[in-house]
């Protein structure tokens, strides 16, 4: 491989948005073992919330897949393949790196409702400061 086509290859791997439009490959060999890489991200995607006992296979799963990648990119930099083997390798680590997106979006939704929860809550404790402090009045109707 020439070194503007191990450059070309490492910059697109490394690009931000490198994988918007990409699919999340079916099977990908992740340290050496081969994983249904697509039905595990929607597995645990179709959960609204990740179960305590899956949270440590889910945090394995994406430390295997960030080992796998930088090992990927390591063989495309160090140049060893030719240039077809490395559009392969890309491929590859933009697949993974879109399953890792989607891995790590997994709290993003329980983290939004338990703001908006405890947003609730303290509304809720402040009208009852409210209505303690005048008296137990209604305070919706002061206009507070």
């Amino acid at each position: 491989m020439r070194e503007f086509e191990r450059k070309q290859l490492v910059e697109r791997i490394d690009r931000d948005g490198a994988t918007v439009g990409v699919r999340i490959p079916d099977r990908v060999e992740v340290q050496g073992e081969e994983v249904e890489l697509r039905d595990f991200v929607f597995e645990i995607k179709r959960r609204d919330t990740v179960p305590p006992g899956e949270r440590d296979r889910v945090d394995r799963a994406k430390r295997n897949l960030r080992r796998e990648r930088l090992e990927r990119r390591r063989l495309i930099e160090e140049g060893k393949v030719s240039f077809e083997e490395g559009e392969q390798i890309a491929d590859g680590v933009v697949g993974i790196d879109r399953a890792l997106e989607a891995l790590e979006s997994l709290g993003a939704a329980s983290v939004e409702r338990e703001i908006e929860a405890q947003k609730a809550a303290d509304t809720k404790r402040w009208m009852s400061f409210l209505k303690q402090a005048l008296g137990k009045e209604d305070v919706s109707s002061r206009g507070l």
